[in-house]
């Protein structure tokens, strides 16, 4: 490897996906950095929204969907219904 020097040019990032290489060009052109920045800042952006912590509402948000999708029975729990459950 003598004479090689380090440059920061190096080889260019090449993103298969159209739409990908797509944003990612876009977001480098506005952030005024290269791709390999870009996908570096997404990953780190990524990785922090992953460890932040959610909210008792977002916790809770897939169990309400879940427990909303049954629909309902049409039927009416009365006094003497609520009463059977407990034995004495």
């Amino acid at each position: 490897m003598l004479g090689c020097v380090y440059t920061k040019v190096g080889m260019p990032l090449n993103i298969r996906n159209k739409e990908g290489n797509r944003l990612a060009e876009t977001l480098a052109k506005r952030k005024h950095i290269d791709k390999t920045e870009v996908v570096k800042l997404a990953r780190q952006n990524e990785l922090k929204q992953l460890d932040k912590p959610l909210s008792v509402r977002e916790r809770l948000q897939p169990l309400q969907d879940r427990v909303a999708s049954y629909g309902s029975t049409g039927l009416e729990a009365d006094k003497a219904v609520y009463d059977s459950l407990y034995v004495q």
